[in-house]
């Protein structure tokens, strides 16, 4: 069965709710970055925003941005990934709890703390009452939730499913983190990103959303052809079951026009993918994109909305290039998104293009 992208929207470290990043991307060169915030005026009252967390009025813009960009007013699903959910809630509560010896303490961060508060409030504000669901599975959190959304529209339950991956970064969680050398010391730039044996990855949070559909119409980015998730530490294991997953749909590796994967900077990650590329798609163009938004949980959820942004637009864009290969000028065809957690948890997304395709 057909699933696509028919909208996509994201809040990151590039132009918010926009795809300015194409063309005039915003390249970091500080560890630590921020998303910028759009005007939340247009999708949450000022009431309203008083009582929301940064992560919650992200993931409330984002969504309705989507929304109104496939013009869809009620999805069938609302399916949502987040490694932590809101860390700065959980944070505040833990704090009261100390401050106030555990006595007096304000309800309002503790429920907001929770994982599944993020697809509660956007179901809120749209009186969405259909399918709700989080999944928080660290580095395939966003995968899981795609994962869940097409075996949704396999068994002919839904139509229509709004599919979010979000996660902040507050100053406490990077410090910590920093401790014990998951960031990068000092500024960076793109080519020490790309400088094999370096240690440590930007950090930054994710606010990313797509519209899933199970009918074609002309605003649509891409089709996902499939996506599958695997564990395994054995690398040759991993080989055969990229290769596999390709088979089942009638493809070997020189059919994809290019691999998207989760590059950071950081050894230990990107030799994973190196490895994978070098054994399967030696001579295939290799595109890489948290050197745009950052690393975190839900990273993988940017790596899916860029290379669908690629397909809609039929490019590839300089900057997004990591390694160059073999690919049409003029036609962008299949594209395999591959990510990987602490070189175990496993995920596979094929893009195609909705119309041209070898696929069709």
């Amino acid at each position: 069965m057909d699933t696509y992208i028919r909208a996509a929207s994201q809040i990151s470290m590039q132009h918010p709710l926009s795809e300015e990043w194409m063309d005039a991307p915003i390249l970091p060169s500080a560890v630590f970055n921020e998303p910028i915030d759009p005007d939340y005026k247009q999708f949450i009252s000022p009431a309203e925003a008083r009582r929301m967390g940064h992560l919650l009025k992200r993931a409330v813009a984002v969504s309705l941005d989507t929304l109104q960009k496939g013009e869809c007013s009620n999805p069938d699903a609302i399916i949502t990934g987040t490694g932590l959910g809101c860390v700065e809630n959980t944070e505040k509560f833990l704090n009261a709890l100390i401050d106030n010896q555990e006595q007096c303490l304000p309800p309002t961060p503790f429920m907001q703390s929770t994982h599944n508060t993020i697809s509660s409030q956007v179901a809120l504000k749209l009186q969405c009452h259909g399918y709700n669901s989080t999944y928080s599975h660290r580095g395939t959190s966003f995968d899981s939730a795609l994962l869940d959304a097409i075996m949704q529209f396999q068994l002919h339950r839904i139509s229509t499913a709004l599919i979010g991956g979000y996660d902040e970064m507050t100053p406490a969680y990077f410090n910590m983190l920093a401790k014990i050398g998951y960031w990068r010391d000092g500024n960076v730039d793109l080519a020490s990103l790309k400088t094999n044996g370096m240690t440590g990855s930007l950090a930054s949070g994710a606010a990313v959303s797509l519209l899933l559909t199970d009918s074609y119409s002309p605003e649509c980015l891409c089709r996902i052809v499939d996506t599958h998730l695997f564990y395994t530490h054995n690398a040759e294991e991993q080989n055969t079951l990229i290769h596999s997953f390709l088979h089942q749909h009638n493809l070997s590796e020189t059919d994809i026009d290019a691999v998207m994967c989760g590059f950071s900077g950081d050894e230990g990650n990107d030799a994973v993918y190196r490895h994978l590329l070098n054994s399967n798609f030696p001579d295939t163009t290799a595109l890489w994109y948290k050197h745009l938004f950052g690393e975190s949980f839900c990273a993988s959820g940017y790596g899916i909305y860029t290379a669908a942004v690629c397909l809609k637009h039929q490019k590839f864009p300089e900057h997004l290039i990591y390694r160059s290969g073999h690919h049409d000028a003029d036609f962008v065809g299949n594209i395999l998104v591959i990510n990987h957690f602490q070189k175990h948890d496993f995920s596979l997304t094929l893009l195609a293009p909705c119309s041209n395709s070898p696929l069709l």
